[in-house]
Protein backbone atom coordinates (compact mmCIF):
# COMPACT_ATOMS: atom_id res chain seq x y z
CA UNK A 1 0.00 0.00 0.00
CA UNK A 2 3.02 2.30 0.64
CA UNK A 3 4.29 1.74 -2.60
CA UNK A 4 0.64 3.12 -3.99
CA UNK A 5 0.78 6.20 -2.07
CA UNK A 6 1.03 9.42 -4.09
CA UNK A 7 2.24 12.43 -1.98
CA UNK A 8 0.09 15.03 -4.38
CA UNK A 9 -3.18 12.75 -4.19
CA UNK A 10 -2.47 12.67 -0.63
CA UNK A 11 -2.48 16.30 -0.06
CA UNK A 12 -5.81 16.80 -2.02
CA UNK A 13 -6.95 13.79 -0.36
CA UNK A 14 -6.33 15.81 2.89
CA UNK A 15 -8.42 19.20 1.81
CA UNK A 16 -10.94 17.00 0.87
CA UNK A 17 -11.57 15.28 3.71
CA UNK A 18 -11.37 18.27 5.86
CA UNK A 19 -8.62 17.39 7.95
CA UNK A 20 -7.72 20.55 9.63
CA UNK A 21 -8.31 21.66 13.30
CA UNK A 22 -11.34 21.75 14.12
CA UNK A 23 -13.24 19.96 11.04
CA UNK A 24 -14.95 16.59 11.00
CA UNK A 25 -12.13 15.19 9.81
CA UNK A 26 -8.80 16.40 11.84
CA UNK A 27 -5.96 15.13 12.24
CA UNK A 28 -6.57 12.01 9.96
CA UNK A 29 -3.69 10.90 8.01
CA UNK A 30 -3.67 10.08 4.03
CA UNK A 31 -1.00 8.79 1.89
CA UNK A 32 -2.98 9.65 -1.41
CA UNK A 33 -3.64 5.90 -2.80
CA UNK A 34 -7.19 5.87 -4.89
CA UNK A 35 -10.33 4.02 -3.69
CA UNK A 36 -10.35 1.80 -7.28
CA UNK A 37 -6.27 0.95 -6.08
CA UNK A 38 -7.66 0.27 -2.83
CA UNK A 39 -10.56 -2.08 -4.18
CA UNK A 40 -8.13 -4.10 -5.57
CA UNK A 41 -5.72 -4.44 -2.51
CA UNK A 42 -8.72 -5.42 -0.69
CA UNK A 43 -9.95 -8.15 -3.18
CA UNK A 44 -6.22 -9.82 -3.65
CA UNK A 45 -5.56 -9.95 0.35
CA UNK A 46 -9.59 -10.52 1.86
CA UNK A 47 -9.25 -14.13 1.74
CA UNK A 48 -5.57 -14.63 3.00
CA UNK A 49 -5.70 -12.36 6.23
CA UNK A 50 -7.52 -13.35 9.18
CA UNK A 51 -9.96 -10.85 11.36
CA UNK A 52 -7.02 -9.89 13.54
CA UNK A 53 -5.27 -8.71 10.55
CA UNK A 54 -7.82 -6.82 9.44
CA UNK A 55 -8.15 -5.07 13.30
CA UNK A 56 -4.30 -4.13 12.88
CA UNK A 57 -5.27 -2.42 9.92
CA UNK A 58 -8.27 -0.95 11.03
CA UNK A 59 -6.63 0.86 13.75
CA UNK A 60 -4.14 2.11 11.58
CA UNK A 61 -4.35 6.50 11.54
CA UNK A 62 -3.69 6.25 8.02
CA UNK A 63 -6.83 6.53 6.30
CA UNK A 64 -6.31 4.29 2.63
CA UNK A 65 -5.52 1.75 5.70
CA UNK A 66 -8.86 1.88 7.34
CA UNK A 67 -10.21 1.39 4.29
CA UNK A 68 -8.99 -1.29 2.89
CA UNK A 69 -9.37 -2.67 5.99
CA UNK A 70 -13.07 -2.42 5.34
CA UNK A 71 -13.40 -3.17 1.82
CA UNK A 72 -11.64 -6.53 2.83
CA UNK A 73 -14.68 -7.09 5.82
CA UNK A 74 -16.97 -6.47 2.37
CA UNK A 75 -15.53 -9.40 0.90
CA UNK A 76 -15.58 -11.38 3.92
CA UNK A 77 -19.19 -10.62 4.62
CA UNK A 78 -20.32 -13.01 1.95
CA UNK A 79 -18.89 -16.26 3.52
CA UNK A 80 -18.99 -15.57 7.17
CA UNK A 81 -22.28 -12.73 7.30
CA UNK A 82 -22.99 -12.72 11.19
CA UNK A 83 -19.35 -13.18 12.73
CA UNK A 84 -18.38 -10.26 10.23
CA UNK A 85 -20.94 -7.90 11.22
CA UNK A 86 -20.54 -8.27 15.07
CA UNK A 87 -16.49 -7.56 14.40
CA UNK A 88 -17.86 -4.61 12.63
CA UNK A 89 -20.33 -3.30 15.07
CA UNK A 90 -17.07 -3.89 18.07
CA UNK A 91 -14.81 -1.96 16.04
CA UNK A 92 -17.46 1.23 14.56
CA UNK A 93 -15.58 3.54 16.68
CA UNK A 94 -12.76 3.15 13.38
CA UNK A 95 -15.47 3.82 10.81
CA UNK A 96 -15.05 7.33 11.34
CA UNK A 97 -15.45 9.25 8.01
CA UNK A 98 -18.06 9.82 5.69
CA UNK A 99 -16.75 7.52 2.93
CA UNK A 100 -15.83 4.77 5.36
CA UNK A 101 -19.03 4.29 6.25
CA UNK A 102 -20.86 4.86 2.58
CA UNK A 103 -18.87 1.88 1.40
CA UNK A 104 -19.37 -0.16 4.12
CA UNK A 105 -22.40 0.20 5.80
CA UNK A 106 -25.12 -0.99 3.60
CA UNK A 107 -23.02 -4.13 2.39
CA UNK A 108 -22.41 -5.35 6.15
CA UNK A 109 -24.71 -4.13 8.27
CA UNK A 110 -27.46 -2.95 6.34
CA UNK A 111 -27.15 -6.30 4.20
CA UNK A 112 -27.44 -8.27 8.03
CA UNK A 113 -30.59 -6.35 9.19
CA UNK A 114 -31.94 -6.68 5.72
CA UNK A 115 -33.89 -9.91 6.46
CA UNK A 116 -34.27 -9.38 10.03
CA UNK A 117 -37.43 -6.97 9.71
CA UNK A 118 -38.16 -7.73 13.93
CA UNK A 119 -35.36 -6.08 15.29
CA UNK A 120 -33.48 -3.37 13.29
CA UNK A 121 -33.08 -1.38 16.77
CA UNK A 122 -29.61 -0.95 16.62
CA UNK A 123 -29.85 1.60 13.97
CA UNK A 124 -32.48 3.37 15.81
CA UNK A 125 -29.93 3.41 18.64
CA UNK A 126 -27.07 4.40 16.72
CA UNK A 127 -29.66 7.17 15.09
CA UNK A 128 -29.40 8.43 18.86
CA UNK A 129 -25.81 8.25 19.03
CA UNK A 130 -23.50 11.19 20.01
CA UNK A 131 -21.10 10.17 17.44
CA UNK A 132 -21.31 11.55 14.17
CA UNK A 133 -20.71 8.43 11.92
CA UNK A 134 -22.77 6.17 14.17
CA UNK A 135 -25.68 8.79 13.18
CA UNK A 136 -24.88 8.32 9.39
CA UNK A 137 -23.95 4.58 9.88
CA UNK A 138 -27.68 4.48 10.71
CA UNK A 139 -29.27 5.68 8.01
CA UNK A 140 -26.44 4.83 5.08
CA UNK A 141 -27.38 1.27 6.53
CA UNK A 142 -30.79 1.34 4.96
CA UNK A 143 -29.42 1.80 0.88
CA UNK A 144 -29.33 -1.79 1.65
CA UNK A 145 -33.53 -1.91 2.04
CA UNK A 146 -34.02 0.64 -0.37
CA UNK A 147 -32.52 -1.46 -3.37
CA UNK A 148 -35.45 -4.07 -2.17
CA UNK A 149 -38.11 -1.94 -1.88
CA UNK A 150 -38.09 -1.37 1.77
CA UNK A 151 -38.57 1.97 2.48
CA UNK A 152 -40.45 2.32 6.27
CA UNK A 153 -36.78 2.43 8.36
CA UNK A 154 -35.29 4.87 5.93
CA UNK A 155 -38.32 7.11 6.31
CA UNK A 156 -38.26 6.80 10.05
CA UNK A 157 -34.99 7.31 10.68
CA UNK A 158 -34.69 10.76 7.86
CA UNK A 159 -37.23 11.58 10.54
CA UNK A 160 -35.40 11.24 13.69
CA UNK A 161 -32.97 12.86 12.06
CA UNK A 162 -33.82 15.45 10.44
CA UNK A 163 -33.32 18.27 13.52
CA UNK A 164 -29.32 17.26 13.44
CA UNK A 165 -26.74 20.62 13.06
CA UNK A 166 -24.21 18.38 10.99
CA UNK A 167 -24.20 19.48 6.97
CA UNK A 168 -22.43 15.71 6.37
CA UNK A 169 -25.82 14.04 8.13
CA UNK A 170 -28.38 16.86 5.99
CA UNK A 171 -26.49 14.95 2.95
CA UNK A 172 -27.20 11.72 4.17
CA UNK A 173 -30.79 11.71 4.74
CA UNK A 174 -31.16 13.95 1.28
CA UNK A 175 -29.04 11.11 -0.81
CA UNK A 176 -31.30 8.34 0.99
CA UNK A 177 -34.28 10.10 0.39
CA UNK A 178 -33.49 10.60 -3.22
CA UNK A 179 -33.18 6.77 -3.36
CA UNK A 180 -36.27 5.84 -2.12
CA UNK A 181 -37.52 8.54 -4.70
CA UNK A 182 -36.26 6.61 -7.33
CA UNK A 183 -37.73 3.47 -6.82
CA UNK A 184 -41.07 5.11 -5.34
CA UNK A 185 -41.77 9.13 -6.06
CA UNK A 186 -45.10 8.67 -4.08
CA UNK A 187 -43.13 7.39 -1.04
CA UNK A 188 -40.70 10.29 -1.53
CA UNK A 189 -42.71 12.67 -1.91
CA UNK A 190 -45.46 11.65 1.01
CA UNK A 191 -42.13 12.41 3.26
CA UNK A 192 -41.64 15.89 1.81
CA UNK A 193 -44.30 17.09 1.94
CA UNK A 194 -45.07 16.58 5.08
CA UNK A 195 -41.83 17.61 6.53
CA UNK A 196 -39.91 19.76 4.13
CA UNK A 197 -40.58 22.71 5.20
CA UNK A 198 -38.42 22.23 8.38
CA UNK A 199 -35.84 19.93 6.73
CA UNK A 200 -32.33 21.37 6.50
CA UNK A 201 -32.19 23.03 3.24
CA UNK A 202 -28.92 20.94 2.32
CA UNK A 203 -31.35 17.97 2.89
CA UNK A 204 -34.01 19.29 0.68
CA UNK A 205 -31.65 20.02 -2.20
CA UNK A 206 -30.70 16.55 -1.83
CA UNK A 207 -33.66 14.97 -1.84
CA UNK A 208 -35.37 17.13 -4.75
CA UNK A 209 -32.18 16.68 -7.24
CA UNK A 210 -34.13 14.83 -9.46
CA UNK A 211 -37.42 16.73 -9.61
CA UNK A 212 -38.19 19.15 -12.54
CA UNK A 213 -36.81 22.68 -12.19
CA UNK A 214 -40.28 23.90 -11.42
CA UNK A 215 -40.90 21.00 -8.63
CA UNK A 216 -37.51 21.82 -7.46
CA UNK A 217 -38.13 25.66 -7.19
CA UNK A 218 -41.76 25.21 -5.33
CA UNK A 219 -40.25 23.10 -2.61
CA UNK A 220 -37.18 25.25 -2.07
CA UNK A 221 -39.65 28.63 -2.04
CA UNK A 222 -42.10 26.26 0.19
CA UNK A 223 -44.35 26.34 -2.44
CA UNK A 224 -45.79 22.88 -2.58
Amino acid sequence: MRALGDLEKAKVMRRFFKTGPGQYGQGDVFIGITVPASRQVAKKYASEITLADVKTLLHSQIHEERLVALLMLVQKYQGEPEKTTKFYLENLDRVNNWDLVDLTAPSILGAFLLDRREDRSILYRLARSQVLWERRVSIVSTYAFIRKNDFADTLKISEMLLSDSHDLMHKAVGWMLREVGKRDPAAEEGFLKQHYKKMPRTALRYAIERFSEDKRRAYMQGAV
